[in-house]
């Protein structure tokens, strides 16, 4: 099916061509005419040729008109067809422009909600360093409590260490003085005797 736009423009080609015909037409019965040396013929053929021009420019004035007339139709529907794509592109704009304002929104919540998890994080990590700072400083009390109790009962240890070994030397110097007691007393005992036996006989 042709579109109206060729159907205007074989009408237009056939308009032109006619009137082409028509001035053709006129120039060769003038012609004619003065070839003939007949002054009827000529005056004849001078109106025929006036009426074919005249002919010719209307067609091509009507033509003229009618292809301003179809260019003003053609820039009008371009001038639609433009409008119609600059709504459908501002629609589009629109469309894209509110689905990134979405999405932007959503990345922005996302973005909030990550900064209040970040802050979250670093505040449970803030309080596990307390914790553990606390922890250590416990265990490092703990430790120098430990050694300075090893120390008190190392120092507690040798003193009582050194008493027993003063003890140990005591008791051998208790039995030793014990022994020489004994010693004495056997003596004395033995002396007694030796005078009790003594005053006996002389009884």
């Amino acid at each position: 099916m042709a579109s109206p736009r060729s159907t205007r423009r074989r009408q237009r080609s056939t308009r032109l061509s006619v009137a082409v015909v028509l001035l053709a037409l006129a120039a060769v019965a003038v012609l004619g005419a003065i070839v003939s040396g007949s002054w009827l013929l000529v005056t004849l053929a001078a109106a025929a040729g006036v009426l074919l021009g005249a002919a010719a420019t209307k067609i091509t004035h009507t033509e003229l008109v009618t292809a301003r007339r179809d260019v003003a139709r053609d820039r009008a529907e371009q001038a639609q067809a433009y409008r119609r794509l600059t709504d459908e592109r501002t629609a589009e704009n629109a469309a894209f422009a509110a689905s990134m304002q979405q999405k932007l929104a959503h990345r922005e919540a996302a973005v909030g909600e990550l900064e209040v998890a970040l802050t979250s994080a670093q505040q449970r990590a803030a309080d596990a360093t307390r914790k553990l700072n606390a922890e250590a400083r416990r265990a490092e009390a703990a430790e120098r409590q430990g050694r300075d109790l090893e120390e008190r009962l190392g120092a507690r240890l040798a003193d009582a260490e050194e008493r027993a070994a003063e003890a140990v030397v005591r008791v051998v110097e208790l039995e030793q003085e014990l022994d020489v007691v004994r010693a004495e007393l056997e003596t004395v005992t033995q002396a007694w005797r030796s005078a009790e036996a003594t005053a006996r006989r002389h009884a």
